[in-house]
């Protein structure tokens, strides 16, 4: 079959295509569910589910057997160097589907802006080996396809499909890819030479999809799902656009808009207010305020002996606090290197995130081993540092990473845990185990604690001459139950315990995380178009932090209050679907009755339906159990603890703050902006940190 036929019967399915979607004009509804199902909001109904997964986990057996060892292959013949410049020059020569697509979307100033970059890195580039068009001439790259030019075309999706290699498409995407094969010029150069070279272009493409599949595999308890929600919530982004520089820099110019009005509406002196201590109801936390402009319509004291801050951010520039708690998505990652394919697979790069180590222990018999990952030093009885990362959080945290790169720098081995809200930790458990009650988590987690030291000393038969233990929000609410319960009976030996914004009543906590959703549903929006807003503003974000390096600058972020909430709410729901979906523990292929489930549980409905049958526990006795009032009386008799907060944390409330004042006293350290965790990447933190670091470091040396 000639070109030209191939291309008459493209056009003819397209044809045919479209009059059978004018032809059925058939609306799905979305299921009726208290929160909303990204999965049915971004790719429709998934008529053919019980293929689909079988055809998933085909693929995952096939990317783990074949395609993932024929990419490190790969990547440790290829350098990075080389890597890069293939990949661009191959995006280079793409530029034929770019310009269709864009033309298909009319969009003719696009299509000259990728004709005008075409030709820069055609002659000056070196045929696409280099990109001087972005570096010299500002000239953004665009992500073009043409399903995106169907789309605009009234071309309807269809139905999602996983097919062999593909783990994610849809006819509308497929008849794309056919219209994009006829525009490849590669397609049309037959040597054996030029085919050898076209092998090394697609196997050097292909190898930049392995990161998102070892994201999609190692951090979800279904795969399949997320791996949906992604495709869907990325054709969707790429359909309207919404990857554009554009979209960030108007974000970016409103918020600075806002910031300069709040800084003329600043100035207040704090002295001359007449404020009043009260305590914030969940409403108040929720709401929103920044730091100086709305400090008195909250009822903030900051006159209060038992609130004044520690530390002043003086530059922080608050925003709200939710956004601020977001800043800590893009915590500094100095010493960590940006996240290169290269990186991912060659087995040549030594960096640190490489030399990290993955282990696993047995807590309960008959049940899955639990996984840790570790680093030592070179001197196996340094000290070691244990880390318990936030809520649902799993061992390849990115606040995990930082915190092991900072101590391990110091002179600490380091020891990773995941959550015990994470689905992992409960499939290592009895069955049919139930987190969320302190201090039965916090046995099991002690008990995986001492097991993970024990199998570090015995395997390097060594002995640690010091243990720290490190804890994040949820993990920092673990970190002080386990020193009341170490302070009882030491079995870890843990010297120190350093607690990071934990909560000071978790069903308080929980009422304000299930607040956030409840707004959200009660105050209807456009919920695909915020959600693919916002996710486009922080791939953005993070795709500048990488180019930029050690000159991105954390200011803002482009995000408005109901943004934020909706990012905060999808996280945290992803990690709640997670954890029930194991605890549900559906054997069929297929699913949609445990989603129909999971999007009706809140995380108080979470507490009523597993916590409190499971336990025999009244609400009351459980808002006891799971508050740090709880281990008062440890918190006013020990030293050997750092409690870290912000007054703004909108988790907490000023009430709590000063009751945890009372019983900390000095142990407290207050920041007066950062809301939850959102003050990490800040230098004064880490200052903060490192005195509770350095110490066991020179004595160590000077040994």
């Amino acid at each position: 079959m000639n070109f030209y036929k191939k291309l008459f019967f493209i056009f003819a399915a397209i044809f045919l295509l479209n009059q059978n979607v004018y032809a059925k004009k058939t609306v799905q509804m979305p299921p009726v569910t208290k929160y909303p199902d990204y999965s049915f909001e971004f790719v429709g109904r998934d008529k053919f589910e019980g293929f689909n997964r079988k055809m998933f986990i085909f693929n995952q057996k096939m990317n783990k057997y074949a395609l993932k060892p024929l990419h490190i292959v790969w990547a440790s013949v290829m350098p990075k160097y080389g890597m890069d410049r293939i990949q661009s020059a191959y995006t280079n020569i793409e530029y034929p589907k770019r310009l269709v697509s864009t033309l298909l979307q009319k969009d003719f100033k696009a299509s000259g802006h990728e004709t005008l970059r075409f030709l820069t890195n055609t002659t000056l580039g070196l045929g696409g080996l280099y990109d001087p068009a972005y570096k010299w001439f500002k000239l953004e790259p665009l992500k073009e396809d043409v399903a995106q030019g169907l789309a605009k075309c009234k071309i309807k999706q269809g139905p999602y499909l996983v097919l062999p290699f593909i783990n994610s498409t849809s006819p509308r995407s497929i008849l794309g890819s056919l219209i994009e094969w006829p525009l490849d010029p590669s397609m049309y150069i037959g040597s054996p030479i030029t085919a050898a070279i076209k092998a090394g272009l697609i196997i050097n493409r292909t190898s930049y999809a392995q990161p998102v599949i070892k994201l999609v595999e190692s951090n979800f308890a279904d795969p399949y799902d997320i791996a949906k929600k992604i495709w869907g919530l990325e054709r969707y982004i790429k359909e309207n656009n919404y990857d554009r520089k554009e979209i960030l820099e108007l974000a970016l110019k409103e918020c600075k808009e806002l910031l300069r009005q709040n800084e003329t509406n600043k100035a207040l002196n704090i002295g001359d207010e007449k404020m009043q201590s009260d305590n914030l109801t969940v409403d108040d936390a929720i709401k929103g305020y920044t730091w100086f402009d709305n400090i008195e319509q909250n009822n903030l004291d900051l006159t209060n002996k038992n609130l004044i801050p520690d530390i002043i951010l003086d530059d922080f520039n608050p925003q709200c606090p939710v956004t601020d708690a977001m800043r800590t998505a893009l915590f500094n990652s100095e010493g960590l290197a940006n996240k290169s394919i290269w990186s991912e697979l060659s087995v040549w790069n030594r960096t640190f995130e490489k030399k990290i180590k993955t282990s696993s222990v047995n807590i309960e018999e008959k049940r899955d081993d639990y996984k840790f990952k570790y680093i030592m030093q070179k001197d196996k009885n340094s000290p070691l540092v244990i880390i318990y990362p936030s809520i649902g959080e799993g061992i390849t945290s990115h606040h995990s990473l930082v915190f092991a790169k900072m101590f391990y720098d110091r002179g600490y081995s380091v020891a990773i845990l995941g959550s015990h809200f994470h689905w992992e930790f409960v499939k290592s458990l009895p069955e049919g185990y139930r987190p969320g009650v302190p201090a039965q988590d916090v046995a099991y987690l002690r008990k995986a604690t001492q097991k993970i030291v024990e199998k570090l000393e015995n395997k390097n038969d060594c002995k640690f001459s010091d243990k720290t233990l490190i804890g994040t929000s949820f993990g920092a609410f673990a970190t002080l139950f386990l020193a009341d319960m170490e302070s009882k009976e030491n079995t870890l030996n843990i010297s120190r315990y350093i607690s990071i914004n934990p909560p000071v009543e978790l069903l308080y906590a929980v009422n304000v995380i299930d607040k956030n959703n409840q707004d959200l549903k009660e105050h209807p929006i456009d919920i695909k178009k915020r959600v693919a807003l916002s996710a486009s503003k922080i791939i953005q974000l993070v795709q500048q932090k990488n180019e930029l390096k050690q000159e991105f600058q954390i200011d803002m972020l482009p995000f408005n209050q109901d943004e934020a909430r909706l990012i905060t709410c999808f996280v945290l729901r992803q990690k709640l679907s997670d954890l029930i979906f194991t605890l549900e523990n559906t054997k069929t292929s297929k699913r949609t009755d445990v989603y129909n489930l999971i999007n009706n549980i809140s995380y108080q409905d979470y507490i009523d339906k597993y916590l409190i049958p499971w336990n025999n526990y009244s609400i009351d006795e459980l808002k006891k159990s799971t508050a740090l009032y709880s281990i008062k009386e440890y918190l006013q008799n020990n030293k050997n603890y750092k409690i870290y907060h912000a007054l703004d944390d909108y988790l907490v409330n000023q009430s709590q703050l000063k009751d945890l004042r009372e019983y900390a006293g000095k142990n407290l350290v207050l920041f007066d902006k950062g809301s939850h965790l959102g003050y990490l990447y800040r230098k004064e933190f880490k200052n903060e940190l490192l005195k509770d670091i350095i110490p066991v470091s020179k004595e160590l040396s000077s040994q």
